[in-house]
């Protein structure tokens, strides 16, 4: 093959070169708009996505206002943290069984120093719950405990202590603070479970003050504890678990539910994983069910 056979393959026409002479300025073209062009400005965006994107930083402010929520604590004398607001306030079991022991010797908490040395809770757990304490008047003043002369209550303690099973109205109506209405209360509740089987189901009657329920425990007391029917919760049916006062249907329901779909409860720690159980008076159930 020689040069003048492959130079007739390179003769173009006139419009033959006009037409590769486009394509070249062509080729250049595109190659600068593509390395010079943002194509991203001219993606197309729906009505909806735009909606979603303009409303996007009010989104992420709600957002962060729900993870930067902090529950309100409100004021409370700490002499009567149930189990349960123990628990809330990041209390151990071990710390709430001191105080609770303290107080049944009917003796008070005055200062946020004394509740550690009772409960012995940690310095940092002090300092978080300790601004939400509210001890009584004359605390805050600083005031001494008012002086009785001894017999001004000679004849209060003189009084014999009365099994609360077996107190009457008229036994009832005679603590200061308690009248008629209140005593019938009481009653109703002792009836409710046929008799009392702890001195701290008066603390859950509604009314009762703490400075009444602190009077009530030194007249009353369980002095021979009740015979109580039990409910053997790993055989009752809704209906009977319903006889109970702190069981409603749904509870009952929720209870029977669970047991068929994890076999047997073994004691009260497996009831209270059962979502709506009181567990705050789960001291108070456990006394009355047999496992």
């Amino acid at each position: 093959m020689n040069f003048t056979s492959l130079k007739k393959h390179f003769h173009f026409s006139k419009a033959q070169r006009i037409g590769i002479i486009a394509l070249l300025f062509s080729i250049i073209v595109f190659q600068f708009a593509y390395f010079f062009i943002d194509f991203n400005s001219f993606s197309n965006q729906s009505e909806l996505e735009s909606n979603w994107l303009s409303n996007q930083k009010e989104i992420d402010s709600e957002k962060l206002q729900i993870i930067n929520f902090v529950p309100k604590v409100f004021p409370f004398n700490p002499n009567f943290i149930t189990d349960f607001k123990g628990y809330k306030l990041g209390m151990s079991v071990q710390e709430i069984d001191r105080l609770l022991a303290f107080r049944k010797t009917n003796k008070f908490v005055n200062s946020a120093l004394e509740f550690q040395l009772v409960t012995k809770v940690s310095d940092s757990l002090l300092a978080v719950i300790s601004p939400n304490f509210k001890f009584p008047d004359w605390v805050n003043q600083k005031k001494a405990r008012p002086y009785y002369p001894a017999n001004k209550f000679s004849k209060k303690e003189s009084l014999i202590v009365i099994d609360i099973n077996k107190a009457t109205q008229e036994d009832l109506i005679k603590i200061n603070g308690i009248g008629p209405a209140l005593s019938e209360r009481i009653l109703n509740e002792k009836a409710k479970f046929g008799n009392f089987a702890s001195m701290e189901q008066i603390e859950t009657i509604w009314g009762l003050s703490p400075g009444v329920i602190s009077k009530i425990n030194q007249h009353f007391a369980i002095i021979h504890p009740p015979t109580i029917e039990k409910i053997l919760i790993n055989t009752a049916s809704i209906k009977e678990l319903m006889q109970f006062p702190y069981f409603r249907y749904a509870l009952a329901k929720a209870i029977v539910t669970y047991r068929s779909m994890n076999g047997d409860f073994l004691n009260i720690e497996d009831l209270i994983k059962i979502k709506g159980f009181p567990v705050e008076k789960y001291k108070i159930i456990s006394l009355y069910l047999k496992f």
